[in-house]
């Protein structure tokens, strides 16, 4: 059972005198200064040490901090309290954003729903400046066609200039009626001029410088034979014709019945570099 509180238990006995607040501490007499750090008065009851209280060892002094360690710590602590601050802000703010992220980073663009997105197509940036016109190209001009001599036309062969006059086919004999010769087939008979156009005389002779072709490209040679018979004089049979000179002579070229000739054509000869003359009839 317990004993109801009575105050009058904690009060002192009557003939205990309570001691005054100041009776705890030793009393430094007027104009005394206190011990030293370290020395101790004695106390009643207690005996000094030899040689005085103030043998007594001080207690240690306390270790100073060093300089840099408050500043370092309070620094470190800023940069704790500036993280957590910009990861709670991140956090707040942010919905999909982590609180680690850095600020500096670009935001992230979320994607459409759907899978197919639309990439717009690039245009390229229209040029206000007009293309430069292609540089013009000088074709290669074609080589020039051969000249296609005919009847009457003046045409240069080697030493000599050769001219056509007249052309006729058909003849069967060549000659008088005691001097002749009869064609194999038939004469086609050629008049011809030959002039010579060197400073120098030369030898002209129908027979192996002028030749003939028909349609289906057969050759055919001069006769010598009917070549006498048909000039009055032998012309073109080894005429020595000096320079500026002409002669005019009939040249004979027996060929089958029928056949109609188409070019005639003068060998410039061997010892010259200048190209045959041809003549279409």
């Amino acid at each position: 059972m317990t004993t109801p509180y009575d105050p009058a238990q904690n009060q002192p006995p009557a003939t205990q005198q309570p001691m005054p607040p100041t009776a705890q501490f030793p009393q430094v007499p007027a104009g005394q200064y206190p011990p030293p750090a370290g020395q101790f008065p004695a106390q009643p009851g207690q005996t000094p040490p030899p040689g005085g209280w103030h043998n007594v060892a001080s207690a240690p002094a306390a270790r100073k901090r060093p300089a840099w360690l408050v500043p370092t710590l309070i620094g470190v602590g800023a940069m704790v309290a500036l993280c957590c601050g910009m990861g709670a802000v991140g956090a707040m703010f942010g919905d999909s954003k982590p609180g680690s992220v850095s600020a500096s980073e670009p935001p992230a663009v979320a994607k459409p729903a759907d899978a197919t997105t639309t990439v717009p197509a690039t245009t390229a940036p229209a040029t206000t400046a007009a293309a430069p016109a292609p540089a013009r190209t000088t074709a290669a001009p074609a080589p020039a066609k051969p000249r296609t001599f005919g009847i009457g036309d003046k045409v240069r062969g080697g030493d000599f200039e050769f001219a056509v006059k007249s052309e006729k086919c058909g003849i069967s004999q060549v000659g008088t009626q005691f001097l002749n010769t009869k064609a194999q087939g038939t004469f086609c008979k050629v008049s011809v001029t030959v002039k010579n156009v060197t400073k120098n005389a030369h030898t002209f002779h129908a027979d192996g410088t002028l030749t003939a072709q028909d349609a289906s490209g057969r050759e055919y040679e001069a006769d010598g034979e009917a070549g006498i018979y048909g000039n009055s004089d032998g012309q073109g049979f080894l005429d020595e014709i000096n320079p500026g000179n002409s002669v005019t002579a009939n040249v004979y070229f027996d060929v089958p019945k029928g056949t109609k000739l188409k070019t005639i054509t003068f060998d410039a000869g061997l010892f010259t570099l200048a190209e045959d003359a041809v003549v279409t009839l």
